[in-house]
């Protein structure tokens, strides 16, 4: 399986695609971060994003992506950047028809470091060990993206078999109504 984590946001957008299955070594594909300038428009900057991400997809050709979900934070203008940026690579995704999966950050600690409440270096280190980097990747976005990609490919199988077993439930039903 082979998936494109991004995390949303104006400024960088960390991306980095890992391959690999669950209880197997993972293997990183690509890390990196699109950015755009703070000071220039915003529907420019949304552009930029949605070119940086259509370049990743068309390079890396992924079967998912998975996107960090955006949470309520107290700075708005924060939240309002982030779930542009998210939108614009769920937007990128559909258009081919790849999946798209939504984790949120402590779903994400939890799956890569065993805490919810992980700070950024135990996550970076983690995701170092787990793809077997010399280095923790550059900026804490990137590392961010791998993590999520890393997250989906462990949790992809046992969300399959919950979607599977709801749709069966769903098909009974049906007949029996």
């Amino acid at each position: 399986m082979r998936v494109l984590g991004v995390d949303p946001g104006l400024t960088r957008c960390g991306v980095g695609v890992v391959e690999g299955v669950a209880g197997r070594p993972l293997t990183m594909i690509g890390v990196g971060v699109v950015r755009t300038p703070a000071d220039a428009e915003l529907g420019h900057r949304l552009v930029a994003i949605e070119r940086g991400i259509e370049e990743w997809l068309d390079e890396h050709r992924p079967e998912f992506v998975a996107v960090e979900r955006v949470f309520a934070q107290h700075n708005v203008r924060t939240v309002m950047g982030t779930a542009q940026a998210s939108a614009v690579a769920m937007l990128c995704a559909s258009r081919r028809g790849i999946p798209v999966a939504l984790h949120t950050p402590s779903e994400v600690k939890a799956a890569v470091t065993g805490s919810g409440r992980a700070d950024k270096a135990q996550v970076g280190a983690m995701v170092t060990r787990l793809l077997r980097l010399d280095a923790p990747p550059r900026p804490a976005d990137a590392a961010d993206a791998l993590a999520l990609a890393i997250c989906h490919i462990w949790r992809a199988p046992a969300q399959n078999r919950l979607q599977q077993a709801v749709a069966a439930h769903r098909t009974l039903k049906g007949r029996t109504a």
